[in-house]
């Protein structure tokens, strides 16, 4: 992949309850969905073992589909939800493992870049997102999550970082 010009991305959108990935590969002129999913673990779980699934399932990704860079969203702490903040703490901290385990460079970025990259609005709705991943990525059908919109426009916002046309579809 290197050789031709194309990079292969891997965002990701980090919960405990519902990880959500995607994987694109990424020229100077286009950008093609590879696969798009989610992490599912139940409440009902133990937390190791909900903690394990998501290192299990990244390294199975990585592995399969081997990509350059991770792309992980940073942890937004809402004062009010300390608890939320802990657990959504450790689930990127088991990503992060996975990342480094897979001798992945990682990178992060906040949820208000991202969406100023893919939308041009720092404050842009999850659903203004979804939209233009789908129009970037040429979608026929939404991804059913917005765990997987979210993580693909972290690949693509990785992308177009720094490049003027960004915002070309």
């Amino acid at each position: 992949m290197k050789n031709s010009g194309i990079r292969r991305i891997l965002g990701i959108d980090p919960a405990l309850s519902v990880t959500g990935y995607g994987i694109i590969d990424a020229g100077d002129d286009r950008v093609l969905l590879v696969k798009a999913g989610v992490i599912k673990t139940s409440p009902r779980q133990p937390l190791p073992d909900r903690l394990n699934k998501i290192y299990v399932s990244i390294i199975d990704v990585v592995s399969e589909y081997k990509p350059e860079v991770m792309v992980l969203e940073k942890i937004f702490v809402h004062y009010q939800h300390p608890t939320t903040a802990f657990l959504l703490g450790q689930a990127r901290g088991i990503i992060c493992l996975a990342c480094a385990s897979a001798g992945l460079p990682l990178i992060e970025y906040s949820a208000t870049r991202v969406k100023k990259a893919i939308v041009g609005q720092g404050l842009a709705s999850k659903l203004q997102v979804q939209r233009m991943v789908g129009m970037i990525l040429n979608l026929a059908v939404m991804p059913r999550y917005l765990d997987v919109t979210d993580a693909l426009a972290l690949a693509i916002a990785y992308n177009c970082i720094g490049k003027a046309d960004c915002l070309s579809v």
